[in-house]
């Protein structure tokens, strides 16, 4: 059940892909039917909260009236932020699962998830379909140094 709505965040991933965009993707799952969909949309809206998983909450929020998502699950490509870790436990989403793991120390998901903020503690699992998700991830960002280079050199020739 895991990889069939992690397969469903990573089509989002992609779709953030093919607009530019960092390639995350999120579902809020309810009673196995996913209510919320979200993708990494800052670039385009110029938003520093457009993450996938900020959607993708307020989106299952909008679907369900209510604040509280309580026996929902939340499938990330990538390891939360603290922001969209804290939003999850304020939304009072029970698991997260995510596929790849924040490289760059930049989580504190285990820290957080069982730290009881808010009154709510969630289960997380990591590395669902951990390959998956890092290579579209990885592509994004070898793709996207070798623009720049290219975009470098050739303002070095007009010089």
């Amino acid at each position: 059940m895991e990889e069939k709505f992690m397969r469903e965040a990573l089509r989002l991933a992609r779709k953030a892909k093919a607009m530019g965009e960092v390639p995350i993707g999120a579902v809020v799952v309810v009673g196995g039917k996913v209510v919320g969909r979200g993708y990494n949309l800052r670039t385009k809206l110029q938003m520093a909260t457009a993450h996938a998983e900020m959607r993708a909450i307020d989106r299952a929020c909008k679907a369900l009236h209510s604040w509280r998502l309580e026996g929902a699950e939340i499938y990330v490509t990538l390891e939360p932020c603290p922001m969209c870790m804290g939003a999850i436990l304020n939304a009072r989403i029970d698991r997260v699962y995510f596929g790849a793991y924040e490289q760059k120390g930049r989580s504190l998901t285990s820290a957080l998830a069982g730290a009881n903020l808010l009154n709510h503690t969630a289960e997380v699992t990591g590395g669902v379909m951990e390959r998956e998700c890092s290579e579209i991830l990885t592509a994004f960002f070898s793709e996207m140094r070798e623009r720049e280079k290219k975009k470098r050199e050739g303002n070095s020739e007009t010089v």
